[in-house]
């Protein structure tokens, strides 16, 4: 979107602080929220002050997208009342601890209600099963049954819904109470970041271990900027910083797939970004596409990978059929985020633009599905084998695709000592899947098994089959990538294999062959 719509969607509203004239500008698509932030700043006082706003005449003006402009000569007054916060804040603690108060005593009851109407059906039972019981009473213990029956389900639901902690919901589903932003951007510090920094964020080398979580915030917040998408997507710089704040708090604490992970990726793509040039070839939404993509592209993930959903029959592979049940969950949270009017970048797209994002977006997440992986490399093998057409939605499609799996599973690119503590984080979480698989009696993969697997065993068939042909792949179209990635991971291979001779013990067998060959030579 370009600067005259901004524009012509702006609101100027002049106001009156304390006898001095102040004046903000926001956009209509802003919240109310922001608007009572932007004359909280004006009038210099805390935004969670009480403000008042009053015409000339008096009369209460509603601080909303749909104020009415004014002019310099009929400011709006601001009047400011600090909150009276002892007694607000004791009031509220009050209020919650008895609320929690009571869900607890809901829950002990409700088990209690239960262990008595148990007692009570198994007395009736018992009385029907006595001989010489007239019909009209079996009748009245039949439905007396019954309605019990109702009670003791409705308390059981009541119970679960309240207490719902099962080892499954922990795996599988997001708290939907996550969704919501649970800190304002305040505690979010801005950094000013060195040019030194800017130029290294650009590379595949850049150490991601090196950095706090509110500094790869900032790091984000950096990429949206400095490639042109707050203008592009019109963000208001306020949501962009509540939407990341709000992602960051909806990955969990995983060994591996976590915040960091998620910054891992979009930082390599943000790389691949300025190393391909890709402006040259896609629309800036495009671009957007992509790095939005790859900051959601894992959100929520519970640890445990599909096979694991569809071998424990979790709710989430029933949900979603056994088709990608991660991959779906990802990019629903990801649109519940942005259904969120604090947290949506995207709030100033017309319908057809929110379409289109979307739509790019779901594609993208999807495809970083493993199983997918021959079905998306060889449908681009194909379309490099006569002359590429970037102006063909279905090939650029098809290489986002591939873009985002090479920046997905891209550690191995980077150098030894920040790859390699990778590969101990993905280790930490297969062998926790697998012990707990071991421990519901499912299937076990061998490369998740801690019996089984070393760390050279788990990365050089990775590399050799998987990572270096994708990256050549890339690399016909990008050339520029061969040395900067493909080289790093032939390097990567080398080196696991070499550790693979050090840790393999000898064979008896062999070395007695060729001592006998030696020999008889």
């Amino acid at each position: 979107m370009g600067n005259a719509s901004s524009i012509d969607s702006s609101v100027v509203v002049y106001l009156e602080v304390s006898g001095k004239q102040e004046k903000i500008v926001f956009s209509k698509h802003c919240s109310s929220r922001d608007i009572h932030d932007l004359v909280a700043q004006a009038a210099g006082c805390s935004k969670y002050c009480i403000l008042t706003l009053k015409d000339p005449n008096g009369a209460h003006i509603s601080m909303s997208p749909t104020m009415p402009s004014n002019t310099p000569s009929a400011p709006y007054k601001v009047q400011v009342s600090q909150p009276t916060s002892n007694q607000g804040d004791s009031e509220v603690l009050t209020q919650l601890m008895t609320h929690v108060a009571d869900q607890f005593n809901k829950a002990f009851k409700v088990e209690e209600m239960r262990s008595e109407i148990s007692t009570r059906l198994t007395a009736l039972e018992r009385k029907l099963e006595m001989e010489g019981l007239k019909a009209v009473e079996i009748e009245k213990c039949k439905k007396d049954i019954s309605e019990i029956k109702d009670q003791i389900w409705t308390a059981q639901k009541k119970f679960v819904d309240f207490n719902r902690m099962s080892i499954e919901d922990a795996s599988s589903l997001s708290d939907e109470r996550k969704i919501c932003l649970k800190r304002d951007i305040p505690s979010y510090p801005k950094y000013t970041l060195s040019q030194e920094t800017i130029d290294y964020l650009k590379q595949p080398t850049f150490d991601i271990w090196h950095w706090e979580p509110n500094e790869m915030l900032s790091l984000l917040e950096h990429m949206y900027h400095e490639l042109g998408l707050v203008k592009e997507f019109s963000i208001n710089p306020i949501t962009l910083k509540r939407w990341l704040l709000c992602v960051q708090e909806n990955y969990r604490n995983n060994p591996f797939h976590n915040f960091r992970h998620c910054f891992c990726v979009t930082q390599m793509m943000y790389g691949m970004i300025h190393l391909c040039k890709l402006w040259d070839y896609m629309t800036r939404e495009e671009i957007g596409i992509l790095l939005t993509a790859s900051v959601c592209h894992d959100l929520d993930h519970p640890g445990y990978n599909n096979t694991y959903q569809i071998n424990a029959r979790t709710e989430l592979a029933i949900r979603y059929n056994d088709i990608s049940p991660l991959e779906n969950h990802h990019c629903a949270v990801s649109f519940q985020i942005l259904c969120n009017p604090e947290t949506n970048i995207f709030a100033n797209l017309d319908k057809d633009g929110f379409k289109r994002v979307r739509a790019g977006i779901t594609q993208l997440i999807l495809a970083t599905d493993m199983a997918r992986h021959s079905e998306i490399i060889e449908s681009f093998k194909s379309k490099l084998e006569g002359k590429f057409d970037f102006k063909s939605k279905e090939q650029l499609d098809t290489l986002k695709m591939v873009l985002i799996k090479c920046c997905d599973i891209s550690n191995e690119v980077r150098p030894m000592e920040v790859s390699e503590p990778w590969v101990d984080c993905l280790l930490e979480e297969y062998f926790n899947q697998s012990d707990r698989e071991k421990m519901e009696g499912l299937p076990v993969a061998p490369f998740m098994d801690r019996d089984k697997v070393t760390k050279p065993t788990a990365q050089i068939g990775f590399i050799k089959f998987v990572l270096i042909p994708m990256f050549e792949t890339v690399s016909k179209l990008f050339p520029q990538i061969d040395e900067t990635m493909v080289q790093p991971l032939r390097l990567a291979r080398d080196r696991y294999e070499g550790m693979k001779e050090q840790t393999t013990p000898p064979n008896p067998k062999s070395q007695k062959d060729q001592a006998a060959k030696k020999d008889g030579e």
